[in-house]
């Protein structure tokens, strides 16, 4: 796909669109007035929130079309590669994007909980799909702060800018849970699968050789970034992932507390355990009494 280009300042990322600078630490671009373009690759520097106008039918998540097809929210945070690859063809973007670098938010309360908004660590697959009225709010709020980057900075325009930002982002927060309900059909399959991992690999003897599951470890056997799968299950269980996990492992472990002449030390490496005690400690933590102790009760 080409070289990556590195895009670290707001100004980089302005002459990259062919648009003017207003602001040094931040931007808002409208893609209907930026030239074509066939592809790129941009390793970023910047915090970036893209909205696409596509008819999100088109697109494809695993085998369900997106559940809109008025508006799609890309995120991506400092450190990431992304880019676009059209086979040759030339393309005519259509939609907004806000970017801004992190000394726009440093020292400020939304700097101290931009690491919360775990939708920056998201796949581009599991983007935000948006309703008309959601776009509509999104869409105010690039207004406002395009309004501000617009007007001679003053000591009033960052804190303006970034109290904008963050009202974007928890809207985001919002539209997000809303996501999570509204494919609840996709969440019970991934629910499923993860169910069937969890149980494949306590019984095949994976844990034995790999140790404990992980929680990125399952994102990745079900295709999703750990956030998100993070994310999801939570708002589907009310459990992390990782408490989630140890519930079943701690399930698995009672029925081998079952088997007649099993030591608790060969039960605990047969769990992926590395040391019987670290075994004890989370059986203990969960249940309340030691391995030893729930065996003899039975």
């Amino acid at each position: 796909m080409g070289t990556i280009i590195k895009i670290d300042t707001v100004k980089k990322y302005n002459e990259a669109m062919g648009i003017d600078t207003k602001h040094p630490l931040v931007s808002v671009i409208n893609f209907d007035e930026i030239p074509t373009y066939i592809q790129f690759r941009r390793h970023m520097g910047l915090y970036c929130i893209f909205l696409k106008n596509v008819k999100c039918g088109d697109i494809r998540y695993g085998c369900q079309p997106y559940d809109y097809e008025d508006g799609t929210l890309v995120f991506i945070s400092p450190g990431q590669v992304y880019g676009i690859d059209s086979s040759g063809k030339i393309i005519k973007p259509s939609g907004r994007a806000l970017v801004f670098h992190p000394d726009l938010i440093l020292r400020t309360q939304l700097g101290s909980v931009i690491k919360d908004y775990n939708f920056f660590s998201y796949a581009v697959h599991e983007a935000l799909h948006l309703s008309k009225k959601e776009r509509a709010t999104i869409n105010d709020c690039l207004d406002k702060i395009e309004h501000e980057i617009d007007l001679n900075i003053d000591k009033h325009s960052k804190p303006l800018i970034v109290s904008n930002i963050e009202l974007l982002l928890n809207y985001c927060k919002r539209f997000y849970d809303r996501q999570f309900i509204t494919r609840n059909h996709v969440n019970i399959d991934i629910l499923v699968r993860f169910e069937e991992l969890l149980q494949r690999y306590f019984g095949s003897g994976k844990a034995q050789t790999l140790g404990l599951p992980t929680v990125t470890y399952c994102a990745e056997q079900l295709h999703l970034s750990p956030n998100y799968f993070g994310d999801l299950i939570k708002k589907e269980t009310g459990s992390t992932a990782l408490d989630y996990i140890q519930t079943k492992l701690i399930d698995q472990a009672k029925e081998k507390l079952f088997i007649p002449g099993k030591s608790i030390n060969q039960i605990a490496d047969e769990l992926g355990f590395k040391y019987q005690q670290h075994f004890t400690r989370l059986f203990k933590q969960k249940i309340g009494i030691t391995p030893q102790e729930f065996r003899n009760l039975n």
